[in-house]
């Protein structure tokens, strides 16, 4: 039997049917294909135009900026800028230095540029390219090279500015030389108001009978050789500035009526010293006031410093100066020479009947009761002195030269220095050990200069050598005329402070914090103080 045709449309059907979950498994495999990729690669689908535009940041991301790297690599484009750039500002100062602002100004505008693009560099995080970084370095090489073509090397700086160097220098050694003659020179001088002073004293003096009268009564008191009393010693041409000694002494003295003041003063000022000290009274202490002038012994065959004064060439050094500026001022100055101030050296001949007194210079103050020295063992010694060598400058050494084979024989250089100004002399001890007789052995070995250079501190050190007892620190402060910092708990509890230095508190350049403890003893009140416009 003959099979009947098929009709075509059935075949499709049967052929759909069978293939249709074929596709759609397909269909479900590509679609999760599609998504995995996707999530993997989400630009994938836009590939070419992503490559593109990614393409410089590829390229820029292998030149990414390491400072480290950059700062430690010697052909790194950053480094040479800014090898450059240093270079061009020390060229900056050569050029201000040789007055060339204009080119100084174009290095400066060139430097600029340069740290505007490393600053744009470290701010987008890439390193600079040849491209970007060469237009500046040329600009700026042309201008080293300027600079090279003008002499602004190093050797050529440095030399100027060892000139200029040597220059200030100079000026400096100038200025300090003219400070120190100034200084000195106001040092020196006699207040207008002290100089009124002396002469209103002098012309009362002079003038009032009654005056002299009464003081001449008290030179001749039976306390002047009284050793059960205290006495103390003034050498002095300045009025006012012993007046405050003897004021501030007895002002802190427990019985000041036992305190006994022998002055010595010259010619110009015994009239003046007398009666000012005659008109004023201290409490009942006893004054007496002699001229040096008076001591027929102290002559040119008997005194080193009287001799030494007569010879040409000593009064040239001292009274003429000196063309050589390495000479201090000091080391000229005439008061060194002065007999007032070598006369401490002569006390047991001036005052024969002591057997022991308080020497006091006419720049201290006192501010305790000073009767308590006059108890004080000096174990054999000769001199009460407080030591100043508590720093190295103020041992032997710093006062005297060493290099001279006598002070090197003789004498320890790291010895102990001490201070004059407040010192207990034992008069008996002084004449058993004939201290006088050594003092002028020394004097007439310094004839030439060469064992020391002034003052009476020197030839003092080497006259008490070995004979000097050290008193406790708080008797006598130093420093108020020269040192703005002395210790103030110091100066509260010392027993005598001193103004030595050139600021004398009676002079204006005196140190303003230490003057109230020397005014406190002034009597600005006094009508010739007053008069005078002593202030």
């Amino acid at each position: 039997m003959r099979r009947k045709n098929v009709e075509p449309w059935r075949q499709q059907r049967k052929w759909f049917s069978r293939g249709y979950p074929i596709a759609v498994a397909g269909l479900f495999v590509i679609c999760i294909l599609t998504f995995v990729t996707h999530y993997n690669h989400p630009g994938l689908t836009s590939l070419p135009r992503q490559v593109i535009r990614q393409a410089p940041s590829i390229k820029q991301s292998t030149n990414t900026l390491n400072l480290t790297e950059e700062i430690l690599s010697v052909g790194s484009i950053s480094r040479q800028l800014g090898d450059q750039m240093t270079l061009a500002k020390s060229y900056v100062v050569m050029a201000k230095e040789y007055n060339n602002l204009e080119f100084a100004w174009a290095l400066s505008v060139q430097i600029r540029t340069c740290q505007d693009l490393l600053s744009h560099s470290a701010t987008r995080g890439y390193l600079l390219n040849q491209q970007e970084a060469e237009p500046v370095m040329e600009k700026l090489a042309l201008l080293l090279y300027q600079a090279k073509e003008q002499h602004f090397d190093s050797a050529t700086m440095i030399m100027r500015l060892k000139a200029r160097i040597q220059g200030l220098e100079e000026k400096i050694n100038s200025a300090t030389s003219q400070t120190t003659t100034f200084g000195q020179l106001a040092a020196e001088a006699v207040p207008k108001g002290l100089y009124c002073l002396g002469s209103r004293l002098t012309m009362e003096w002079a003038t009032d009978p009654d005056l002299r009268r009464r003081v001449t009564k008290q030179n001749h008191s039976p306390k002047l050789t009284d050793n059960s009393l205290y006495h103390f010693c003034i050498f002095s041409d300045n009025v006012l500035a012993t007046s405050v000694v003897v004021n501030s002494t007895v002002s802190n003295a427990m019985n000041p009526e036992r305190h006994v003041f022998h002055i010595v003063t010259d010619k110009v000022n015994f009239g003046a010293m007398q009666a000012w000290l005659g008109m004023n009274d201290y409490k009942g202490a006893t004054v007496e006031v002699k001229d040096i002038d008076s001591f027929k012994w102290l002559n040119a065959s008997y005194v080193p410093v009287m001799k030494q004064l007569q010879d040409a060439e000593t009064q040239s050094y001292y009274f003429k100066g000196t063309e050589d500026p390495k000479s201090a001022v000091k080391f000229r100055n005439p008061k060194y020479l002065s007999m007032l101030n070598h006369l401490r050296f002569y006390i047991p001949e001036v005052y024969p009947a002591l057997s022991k007194v308080v020497f006091l210079d006419d720049d201290i103050v006192v501010q305790k009761d000073l009767s308590e020295l006059f108890s004080l063992n000096l174990n054999g010694n000769v001199n009460g002195a407080v030591e100043t060598c508590l720093e190295t400058f103020h041992r032997y050494h710093k006062y005297l030269n060493f290099s001279h084979p006598k002070i090197k024989a003789n004498f320890d250089p790291d010895a102990c220095g001490w201070a004059f100004g407040m010192n207990v002399f034992d008069l008996i001890a002084w004449r058993k050990a004939n201290v006088t007789k050594r003092y002028h052995y020394w004097q007439e070995q310094n004839v030439d200069r060469t064992l020391w250079k002034l003052g009476t501190l020197p030839p003092g050190l080497l006259t008490f050598y070995g004979l000097t007892e050290p008193l406790a620190r708080e008797w006598h402060i130093l420093g108020l005329g020269y040192d703005p910092n002395v210790d103030p708990q110091a100066i509260e509890s010392g027993a005598v402070v001193h103004y030595n230095g050139n600021m004398k508190p009676w002079l204006k350049l005196a140190i303003s914090s230490y003057k109230p403890l020397w005014e406190k003893y002034v009597p600005y009140f006094h009508p010739f103080m007053q008069q005078c416009n002593v202030h």
